[in-house]
């Protein structure tokens, strides 16, 4: 069972926590890795292209000119989707670009994504997580605390908290997420994952 140390707002390490095999240290499964992140983009697509046929298009019901004695080629109707100003042969509809994932695969995935991020020691697991009022140099101090203001971080607390949300949404490349709402594409985005203990206890009793 991998073992690591939990540190308070300050940044001091204040104790350890042993997190379960069975969720932080699975065989990371790259396969299912991708299958969940390009599912979570797909299901982000508007998919509102829309183009007209060549039915759906005004005119066209006279035909431009006599079958035969013109010289020209024949034709129907000037809707045709070899004129200008034609419908479009083929054209794309609104549709729905989402597809889902069986929960066992999406789960895997989840534990993979997790355990990728122990394997590469970019977890740091917080002991508590609270700000008294609203306030982004307070969030900002304990992100330069803990030493991960080098790049994109992903915070996941147990459950939604205000204050805390607030005070990071203003900071570039930083997410707070409560743990229903974590996802396979949020923790492989990001380069460091800061989890609260009580985060990484409720996820153990979610994906064990």
């Amino acid at each position: 069972m991998p073992t690591l140390p939990v540190y308070n707002m300050d940044g001091k390490e204040v104790g350890e926590i042993t997190l379960a095999d069975s969720v932080f240290n699975v065989k990371i499964n790259t396969s299912l890795l991708h299958q969940a992140v390009v599912m979570q983009l797909a299901s982000r697509r508007q998919g509102t292209a829309k183009a007209k046929s060549r039915s759906e298009l005004r005119g066209g019901g006279a035909k431009p000119w006599r079958q035969k004695g013109t010289g020209r080629a024949r034709h129907g109707s000037r809707r045709s989707p070899i004129w200008t100003g034609g419908g479009v042969a083929f054209p794309p509809l609104p549709r729905r670009y989402g597809f889902r994932m069986p929960k066992k695969a999406w789960r895997l995935a989840l534990k993979s994504a997790l355990a990728e991020k122990v394997q590469s020691g970019k977890l740091i697991v917080l002991e508590d997580l609270q700000f008294p009022e609203p306030k982004t140099k307070a969030a900002l101090g304990v992100l330069t605390n803990l030493k991960v203001v080098d790049g994109k971080t992903l915070i996941v607390l147990a459950a939604k908290d205000e204050k805390v949300s607030k005070s990071t949404r203003n900071l570039p490349g930083v997410l707070t997420l409560d743990t229903e709402g974590l996802n396979v594409y949020d923790i492989l985005f990001h380069d460091h994952l800061v989890m609260t203990k009580d985060a990484v206890g409720r996820i153990e009793e979610a994906l064990a």
